[in-house]
């Protein structure tokens, strides 16, 4: 049997279901190893010769759940658990 449309109703196996860790459909079953992001190893799969690959993947990409806070509390020198004083009443700006 050859490899045209008579065989397409023989492939029902899948080779790569959903990673664990970037959920994409790369996770190799008989190799065990994620090709777009290289899970189960530590390390995450980049390379320089892939520029698009890189701004697809770099941070501001995703929710940055910690990092989009550090600019505002930045401002504050990381000030946390203290109380603002009490605003005056009189020295509000009246123009």
């Amino acid at each position: 049997m050859g490899k045209g449309t008579r065989s397409f109703g023989k492939r029902r196996n899948k080779t790569h279901p959903l990673c664990v860790r970037c959920g994409r459909r790369s996770f190799h079953i008989q190799k065990s190893c994620c090709f777009a992001c290289a899970y189960p190893a530590a390390r995450l799969r980049k390379y320089n010769w892939s520029v698009k690959a890189l701004r697809r993947k770099t941070i501001g990409t995703g929710r940055m759940r910690y990092l989009r806070n550090v600019p505002r509390r930045f401002k504050t020198n990381f000030r946390e658990g203290t109380e603002a004083a009490p605003r005056k009443k009189g020295t509000a700006a009246t123009s």
